[in-house]
């Protein structure tokens, strides 16, 4: 069984949540604070999923996971780039998306022209000020494009009613710079290669495109702006009593989510996952 690593920093305050859905998905995961990784980076190969959870990572000093990504970019990139070529699932919510994309891991190599390995890659997209300028803490609805090469959001309303879909399709948001902004000849190319994952229903922080999470070419690496980790009950709907009882016997989008990104680890353990 595959092992996960959640890399924690300080002000980082959703990593608990996070080591706990990958444990419920089925992968024991420890949590690593990226200092003690830097100094050992040859630990990044004992596992085949990585987290990068939500909060302030750093205190958000400069910019939201500026410090983070820099630290990334400089001491962990070689490792964190080989990783992710050996089939590693990735994951970065909130902070952790803000992180991803100014390492440069998303949206990722273009056309299957392969990573650098000299140096990161140059940021191609952004996060930044909700459009209404405030930090917004609530649960918003989403969409999961089916068409995504996302492997993390394949089929996760597949069991649902489709009269339930609407209420289930929703996960919690708290951000105050997440708004995703990308040229548009980058945002076309994320579209007509299937790397936009997660859209919202009603695009509250005003992203372009409605963008709430996207993928790489492999759609093993997903960022999004919401947390999946804090929906893997049903308990934690909303309104969840509402909920036929039927929906409520299956899993959480959330919690499926992370199942579905162990299930992949796990067939890239063995040797038998080929790239999307």
């Amino acid at each position: 069984m595959p092992r996960a690593i959640v890399i924690r920093a300080a002000g980082t305050n959703c990593d608990a949540e996070m080591a706990r859905a990958f444990e419920l998905a089925g992968a024991p995961a420890d949590l690593v604070h990226l200092d003690a990784l830097i100094r050992d980076p040859s630990r990044l190969g004992r596992y085949g999923l990585i987290g990068l959870p939500g909060g302030f990572s750093y205190g958000d000093d400069v910019a939201s996971g500026r410090v983070f990504a820099m630290k990334v970019r400089e001491r962990l990139w070689g490792p964190m780039r080989e990783a992710v070529e050996r089939g590693c699932m990735v994951i970065g919510a909130c902070n952790g998306f803000q992180v991803l994309v100014q390492v440069g891991l998303l949206p990722g190599p273009k056309g299957g022209g392969g990573w650098p390995t000299d140096r990161p890659p140059a940021q191609e997209v952004a996060l930044t000020d909700n459009a209404g300028g405030r930090f917004v803490s609530r649960w918003v609805g989403v969409t999961f494009d089916p068409a995504s090469v996302c492997v993390w959001t394949r089929g996760l309303l597949d069991a649902v009613p489709p009269e339930a879909a609407g209420d289930v399709s929703v996960l919690p948001v708290a951000h105050g710079e997440g708004r995703f902004v990308a040229p548009p000849e980058v945002l076309d190319r994320l579209e007509r290669t299937g790397r936009v994952a997660v859209r919202y229903a009603e695009n509250f922080n005003g992203s372009a495109g409605a963008v709430a999470g996207i993928c790489d070419e492999s759609g093993r690496v997903l960022g999004l702006m919401p947390h999946p980790e804090r929906y893997l009950e049903w308990t934690r709907h909303p309104y969840w009593t509402r909920l036929p009882r039927g929906v409520r016997e299956g899993v959480t989008p959330g919690l499926a989510m992370f199942r579905n990104a162990v299930s992949a680890a796990a067939l890239a353990e063995r040797g038998s996952l080929t790239p999307a």
